[in-house]
Protein backbone atom coordinates (compact mmCIF):
# COMPACT_ATOMS: atom_id res chain seq x y z
CA UNK A 1 0.00 0.00 0.00
CA UNK A 2 2.80 2.27 1.07
CA UNK A 3 4.67 2.34 -2.26
CA UNK A 4 0.97 2.64 -4.30
CA UNK A 5 -0.13 6.25 -5.87
CA UNK A 6 -3.87 6.02 -4.98
CA UNK A 7 -4.81 8.91 -7.14
CA UNK A 8 -3.32 6.84 -10.31
CA UNK A 9 -6.07 4.65 -9.71
CA UNK A 10 -8.58 7.38 -9.11
CA UNK A 11 -8.10 8.86 -12.34
CA UNK A 12 -9.90 6.21 -14.07
CA UNK A 13 -12.81 7.45 -12.79
CA UNK A 14 -12.27 10.81 -11.95
CA UNK A 15 -10.18 12.78 -14.94
CA UNK A 16 -7.01 14.11 -13.33
CA UNK A 17 -7.94 17.64 -14.57
CA UNK A 18 -10.55 17.93 -12.09
CA UNK A 19 -8.41 16.53 -9.35
CA UNK A 20 -5.81 19.63 -9.70
CA UNK A 21 -9.01 22.01 -10.08
CA UNK A 22 -9.66 20.63 -6.80
CA UNK A 23 -6.21 21.01 -5.00
CA UNK A 24 -6.15 24.82 -6.85
CA UNK A 25 -10.05 25.78 -5.14
CA UNK A 26 -8.59 24.78 -1.87
CA UNK A 27 -5.75 26.96 -2.29
CA UNK A 28 -8.27 29.80 -3.34
CA UNK A 29 -10.17 29.14 0.21
CA UNK A 30 -7.04 28.80 2.39
CA UNK A 31 -6.42 32.74 0.79
CA UNK A 32 -9.71 33.51 0.73
CA UNK A 33 -10.45 32.17 4.17
CA UNK A 34 -7.09 33.79 5.79
CA UNK A 35 -7.88 37.22 4.34
CA UNK A 36 -11.55 37.15 5.89
CA UNK A 37 -9.68 35.84 9.06
CA UNK A 38 -7.18 39.25 8.40
CA UNK A 39 -9.65 41.68 7.69
CA UNK A 40 -12.03 40.59 10.63
CA UNK A 41 -9.57 39.95 13.46
CA UNK A 42 -7.01 42.77 11.80
CA UNK A 43 -4.29 40.88 12.33
CA UNK A 44 -2.07 42.57 9.94
CA UNK A 45 -2.84 46.06 11.30
CA UNK A 46 -1.39 44.99 14.77
CA UNK A 47 1.41 43.73 13.48
CA UNK A 48 2.10 46.70 11.22
CA UNK A 49 1.51 48.77 14.26
CA UNK A 50 3.74 47.20 16.72
CA UNK A 51 6.61 47.18 14.40
CA UNK A 52 6.42 50.86 13.84
CA UNK A 53 6.15 51.10 17.80
CA UNK A 54 9.16 48.84 17.92
CA UNK A 55 10.98 50.38 15.34
CA UNK A 56 10.73 53.81 16.99
CA UNK A 57 11.60 52.29 20.31
CA UNK A 58 15.01 50.42 19.23
CA UNK A 59 18.14 51.36 20.96
CA UNK A 60 20.06 49.74 18.36
CA UNK A 61 19.62 50.13 14.43
CA UNK A 62 19.66 46.29 12.97
CA UNK A 63 21.77 46.02 9.31
CA UNK A 64 20.38 43.90 6.84
CA UNK A 65 22.60 40.92 7.75
CA UNK A 66 21.96 41.33 11.52
CA UNK A 67 18.02 40.85 10.37
CA UNK A 68 18.44 38.42 7.66
CA UNK A 69 20.41 36.13 10.48
CA UNK A 70 17.61 36.82 12.98
CA UNK A 71 15.08 35.38 10.86
CA UNK A 72 16.81 32.78 9.62
CA UNK A 73 17.38 31.71 13.08
CA UNK A 74 14.07 32.36 14.43
CA UNK A 75 12.90 29.94 11.01
CA UNK A 76 15.53 27.08 11.80
CA UNK A 77 15.25 27.47 15.93
CA UNK A 78 11.64 28.72 17.23
CA UNK A 79 9.57 27.63 14.18
CA UNK A 80 11.12 24.64 12.59
CA UNK A 81 11.60 22.72 15.97
CA UNK A 82 8.90 24.60 17.72
CA UNK A 83 10.76 25.44 20.51
CA UNK A 84 8.52 27.61 22.44
CA UNK A 85 6.47 24.22 23.72
CA UNK A 86 9.58 23.24 25.69
CA UNK A 87 11.12 19.81 25.87
CA UNK A 88 8.05 16.93 26.38
CA UNK A 89 5.37 15.66 24.95
CA UNK A 90 3.10 18.46 23.74
CA UNK A 91 6.26 19.32 21.31
CA UNK A 92 7.28 15.90 20.25
CA UNK A 93 3.36 15.54 19.39
CA UNK A 94 3.55 18.93 17.17
CA UNK A 95 6.39 18.24 15.52
CA UNK A 96 4.85 14.79 14.31
CA UNK A 97 1.51 16.69 13.25
CA UNK A 98 3.21 19.86 11.85
CA UNK A 99 5.73 17.76 9.54
CA UNK A 100 3.39 14.81 9.12
CA UNK A 101 0.82 17.68 7.70
CA UNK A 102 3.73 19.17 5.12
CA UNK A 103 4.80 15.59 3.64
CA UNK A 104 0.91 14.78 3.27
CA UNK A 105 0.16 18.41 1.43
CA UNK A 106 3.62 17.53 -0.46
CA UNK A 107 2.70 14.28 -1.59
CA UNK A 108 -0.75 14.86 -2.27
CA UNK A 109 0.44 17.61 -4.74
CA UNK A 110 3.09 16.30 -6.69
CA UNK A 111 1.03 12.72 -6.91
CA UNK A 112 -1.76 14.30 -8.29
CA UNK A 113 -0.02 17.23 -10.48
CA UNK A 114 2.62 15.24 -11.91
CA UNK A 115 1.70 10.94 -11.57
CA UNK A 116 -1.99 10.81 -11.87
CA UNK A 117 -2.70 10.67 -15.79
CA UNK A 118 -0.73 7.79 -16.79
CA UNK A 119 2.99 8.40 -15.45
CA UNK A 120 4.06 5.81 -13.14
CA UNK A 121 5.37 7.65 -9.41
CA UNK A 122 8.51 6.57 -8.17
CA UNK A 123 7.75 4.43 -4.97
CA UNK A 124 9.62 7.40 -2.64
CA UNK A 125 6.23 9.62 -3.77
CA UNK A 126 3.42 7.13 -2.46
CA UNK A 127 5.93 6.71 0.73
CA UNK A 128 5.69 10.70 1.59
CA UNK A 129 2.27 10.34 1.10
CA UNK A 130 1.43 7.59 3.18
CA UNK A 131 4.03 8.40 5.92
CA UNK A 132 2.81 11.70 6.19
CA UNK A 133 -0.80 10.75 6.25
CA UNK A 134 -0.01 8.47 9.53
CA UNK A 135 2.90 11.00 11.28
CA UNK A 136 -0.46 13.27 11.31
CA UNK A 137 -2.28 10.51 12.84
CA UNK A 138 -0.01 10.30 15.77
CA UNK A 139 0.78 13.70 16.58
CA UNK A 140 -2.91 14.32 16.49
CA UNK A 141 -4.35 11.53 17.93
CA UNK A 142 -1.97 11.98 20.45
CA UNK A 143 -2.67 15.57 21.22
CA UNK A 144 -6.31 15.23 20.80
CA UNK A 145 -6.88 12.14 23.75
CA UNK A 146 -3.74 13.33 25.90
CA UNK A 147 -2.32 16.53 25.80
CA UNK A 148 -5.08 19.23 24.92
CA UNK A 149 -4.81 21.89 27.62
CA UNK A 150 -8.32 21.86 28.77
CA UNK A 151 -8.05 17.42 29.07
CA UNK A 152 -5.04 17.85 30.89
CA UNK A 153 -5.65 21.14 33.04
CA UNK A 154 -9.12 20.71 33.55
CA UNK A 155 -10.27 17.67 33.73
CA UNK A 156 -12.84 18.04 30.62
CA UNK A 157 -13.69 14.84 28.53
CA UNK A 158 -11.94 14.35 24.70
CA UNK A 159 -15.09 14.83 23.07
CA UNK A 160 -15.62 18.48 24.34
CA UNK A 161 -15.25 20.34 21.38
CA UNK A 162 -15.27 24.03 20.29
CA UNK A 163 -15.22 25.90 16.99
CA UNK A 164 -11.21 26.44 17.49
CA UNK A 165 -11.00 22.50 17.19
CA UNK A 166 -12.31 22.23 13.73
CA UNK A 167 -8.57 22.79 12.34
CA UNK A 168 -7.17 19.99 14.22
CA UNK A 169 -10.10 17.53 13.84
CA UNK A 170 -10.50 18.09 10.32
CA UNK A 171 -6.86 17.65 9.62
CA UNK A 172 -7.26 14.09 11.52
CA UNK A 173 -9.83 13.32 9.40
CA UNK A 174 -8.65 14.00 6.17
CA UNK A 175 -5.42 11.86 7.02
CA UNK A 176 -7.46 8.85 8.57
CA UNK A 177 -10.22 8.89 5.39
CA UNK A 178 -7.31 9.15 2.92
CA UNK A 179 -5.02 6.11 4.72
CA UNK A 180 -8.33 4.18 4.74
CA UNK A 181 -8.77 5.24 1.11
CA UNK A 182 -5.92 4.41 0.16
CA UNK A 183 -5.82 1.02 1.81
CA UNK A 184 -9.27 -0.16 1.19
CA UNK A 185 -8.99 0.82 -2.95
CA UNK A 186 -5.19 -1.24 -2.58
CA UNK A 187 -7.68 -4.11 -0.94
CA UNK A 188 -9.82 -3.80 -3.41
CA UNK A 189 -12.68 -3.42 -1.03
CA UNK A 190 -14.51 -1.13 -3.96
CA UNK A 191 -17.65 -0.37 -1.87
CA UNK A 192 -15.41 0.69 1.44
CA UNK A 193 -13.07 2.76 -1.09
CA UNK A 194 -15.54 4.64 -2.54
CA UNK A 195 -16.95 5.48 0.59
CA UNK A 196 -13.48 6.66 2.26
CA UNK A 197 -12.95 8.82 -0.57
CA UNK A 198 -15.91 10.80 -0.03
CA UNK A 199 -15.17 11.40 3.25
CA UNK A 200 -11.55 12.33 2.34
CA UNK A 201 -13.30 14.62 -0.23
CA UNK A 202 -15.82 15.99 2.36
CA UNK A 203 -12.96 16.56 4.76
CA UNK A 204 -10.92 18.46 3.16
CA UNK A 205 -13.60 20.89 1.94
CA UNK A 206 -14.41 21.25 5.56
CA UNK A 207 -10.63 21.39 6.77
CA UNK A 208 -9.94 24.08 3.36
CA UNK A 209 -13.13 25.21 3.27
CA UNK A 210 -13.61 26.11 7.57
CA UNK A 211 -10.04 28.38 7.30
CA UNK A 212 -11.86 31.91 8.86
CA UNK A 213 -13.50 29.83 11.89
CA UNK A 214 -10.46 27.16 12.32
CA UNK A 215 -7.34 28.20 13.58
CA UNK A 216 -5.69 27.55 9.88
CA UNK A 217 -4.57 31.09 9.48
CA UNK A 218 -2.27 30.78 12.88
CA UNK A 219 0.23 28.85 11.10
CA UNK A 220 0.58 32.00 9.26
CA UNK A 221 0.51 34.62 11.76
CA UNK A 222 2.75 32.72 14.77
CA UNK A 223 5.86 32.64 12.25
CA UNK A 224 5.62 36.14 11.52
CA UNK A 225 4.84 36.83 15.91
CA UNK A 226 7.98 34.90 16.52
CA UNK A 227 9.77 36.75 13.99
CA UNK A 228 8.54 40.04 14.47
CA UNK A 229 9.24 39.57 18.59
CA UNK A 230 13.13 38.35 18.10
CA UNK A 231 13.70 41.64 16.04
CA UNK A 232 12.12 43.01 18.97
CA UNK A 233 14.83 41.47 20.97
CA UNK A 234 17.71 42.50 18.56
CA UNK A 235 17.57 45.69 18.49
CA UNK A 236 16.69 46.37 22.17
CA UNK A 237 12.87 47.85 21.71
CA UNK A 238 11.24 44.86 23.47
CA UNK A 239 12.41 46.31 26.71
CA UNK A 240 10.08 48.86 26.47
CA UNK A 241 7.26 46.55 26.72
CA UNK A 242 5.32 46.05 29.29
CA UNK A 243 5.94 43.07 32.11
CA UNK A 244 4.52 39.56 31.18
CA UNK A 245 1.54 38.09 32.58
CA UNK A 246 3.56 36.23 35.78
CA UNK A 247 5.15 39.73 36.58
CA UNK A 248 3.39 39.54 40.06
CA UNK A 249 5.06 36.77 41.28
CA UNK A 250 8.65 37.84 39.99
CA UNK A 251 8.24 41.66 41.84
CA UNK A 252 7.05 39.91 44.92
CA UNK A 253 3.30 40.73 45.27
CA UNK A 254 2.11 37.40 46.61
CA UNK A 255 0.60 36.02 43.25
CA UNK A 256 1.00 33.06 42.23
CA UNK A 257 0.76 31.21 38.94
CA UNK A 258 0.19 27.65 38.25
CA UNK A 259 2.43 26.19 36.20
CA UNK A 260 0.72 24.52 32.92
CA UNK A 261 0.43 20.93 32.69
CA UNK A 262 1.55 20.38 29.65
CA UNK A 263 3.98 17.11 29.81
Amino acid sequence: MLTINPFADLATVIPAFLMQYFVIAMVLLIVIGTGLDMLHKKNVVYFFRNAQKAKKSAKTELSTGKKTAVILKTVAHDIATTSELGMGKRRIAHVLGMYGTILFWLGSVILIFKYSEGNVAPSIFPIIWHVGAIMTCLGGYWFWFFLRVDVSAEAHPWYRIITADLFVLALLACATFGLAWSFSQTAGMNGLSYLFLILFIISNLVLFGGVYWSKFAHMFYKPGAAIQKNLAEADGSRDNLPPPADAPEQFGLGIKREEPKHY
